[in-house]
């Protein structure tokens, strides 16, 4: 296999074939571009569909009242539907097993001042689970718990970016920030993957936010997850019931689409899983057919090198050549070139993605990329094939006789 003499012979073979070689090597690198490429635009839409959950949880039910639209049990449209606290602890009694975490929200626009900086940010009241449905990460300190919710702390968590607005170059943990003229501790700084908005929110205890801007236990929104043992359809199952449940309570028709509104990540990562396993078929499809048309023009090229060199089998074996070595030398002309001619296909179709990537962001394609490991296999799998398409013919003759070899036009 590492005779130096073998491996002069099939690289002195190679250069005397140019036209055969740069065809048989670009069938193989054209089939392996192709391949990268394919799996690297598909992966990019997974990546747009995935963006679209990243900062919260994919179990999550947002809930938000409106005002009702129709007539119901003696009461007028226009109402104004209003939650609060009680509200938020009867979901958690009434589907008890159901919920996995609740939060509330209330939302409040601020000037925040650090200092000599100023700037104006929202900030969300919230309970300690709405940490897990948000999927925020502390970076420094903590989060809001239940004993600031008890006490209601004048505490604040705040995003990487209010950190960095406000205290500059000053660690924020520890400090006072005046919001709308009143101090609050800063007791944790948190990153979100949802990008640099996320990191501008300022969360607060909602108990601490009900007393100090309203003086009541008003909510503007309820969050949840369901129990992630539920699968979609029992999700969505659940999300129906628990929309019906609110309206009895309320005494909103079922009709009315505004005064209570459910909205449930299940019915968006049902429909995004179906078409991300229709995309997944179809790309397979589309890549076994790549690699398929790949392996027949490496065989039928494979098959025309073996019948082009019979003169030259039939003079190998006349100077004494056994099979085998014949076999060998055409098998491993055959594979150098398939692996080099793939390796290219799998480099180029990389250069590719990373350079067109960014354009293809406006078309919904986000990052693409393609496995390695994936595209190794393809070229591995296009090797092995070219081999079998090689060494078929090749066998068959080197078994015929020298002067009928010699014969042969």
């Amino acid at each position: 296999m590492f005779d130096r003499d073998l491996w002069r012979e099939i690289f002195q073979s190679i250069n005397m074939n140019k036209t055969r070689t740069l065809l048989s090597g670009f069938t193989v690198t054209f089939a392996i571009l192709l391949f990268a490429l394919l799996f690297g635009i598909t992966n990019g839409l997974l990546n747009t569909f995935d963006s679209a959950f990243v900062d919260d949880a994919k179990n999550s039910i947002f809930i938000n009242s409106g005002r009702t639209s129709k007539a119901s049990n003696g009461l007028q449209a226009g109402r104004q539907i209003q939650f609060e606290n009680k509200d938020q602890k009867w979901i958690e009694e009434e589907f008890d097993g159901k919920v996995q975490y609740i939060t509330s929200r209330i939302y409040i626009n601020v000037t925040a001042t650090f200092r000599n900086e100023k700037s104006s940010y929202s900030v969300r009241a919230v309970n300690p689970d709405h940490q897990f449905l948000e999927n925020t990460k502390v970076t420094y300190g903590r989060y809001i718990n239940e004993s600031d919710i008890k006490n209601k702390t004048k505490v604040v968590v705040i995003g990487r970016l209010v950190e960095e607005d406000l205290f500059l170059k000053t660690t924020a943990i520890g400090k006072y920030v005046n919001l709308n003229g009143i101090q609050y501790k800063v007791v944790g700084i948190f990153e979100d993957d949802g990008g640099d908005n996320e990191e501008r929110y300022i969360y607060m205890p909602v108990s601490t936010a009900q007393q100090i801007y309203g003086n009541n236990d008003h909510i503007d929104q309820i969050n949840l997850t369901y129990n992630p043992d539920m699968d979609f359809d029992a999700a969505i199952g659940f999300s129906n019931l628990l929309t019906r449940k609110l309206k009895d309570r309320f005494m909103v028709s079922q009709n009315d689409q505004r005064a209570i509104r459910v909205r449930n990540l299940a019915n968006e990562s049902k429909a995004v899983d179906q078409m991300t396993f229709i995309l997944g078929i179809l790309v397979l499809v589309i890549g076994f057919g790549t690699l398929i048309a790949g392996i027949v023009g490496i065989s039928n090229i494979m098959i025309f090198i073996v019948k082009e060199r019979t003169k030259e089998i039939g003079i190998r074996k006349a100077l004494g050549a056994s099979p085998s070595s014949i076999v060998l030398i055409i098998l491993l002309e055959s594979i150098l070139i398939t692996i080099i001619a793939g390796f290219l296909g799998l480099f180029l179709g990389m250069g590719i993605l990373e350079l067109i990537g960014p354009s293809l962001e406006d078309y919904f394609i986000k990052d693409p990329y393609v496995s390695i490991n994936l595209v190794i296999g393809a070229t591995f799998t296009l090797i092995i094939a070219g081999g079998l398409a090689g060494y078929l013919p090749a066998k068959k003759a080197s078994k015929i006789k020298p002067i009928i070899a010699l014969r042969n036009d």
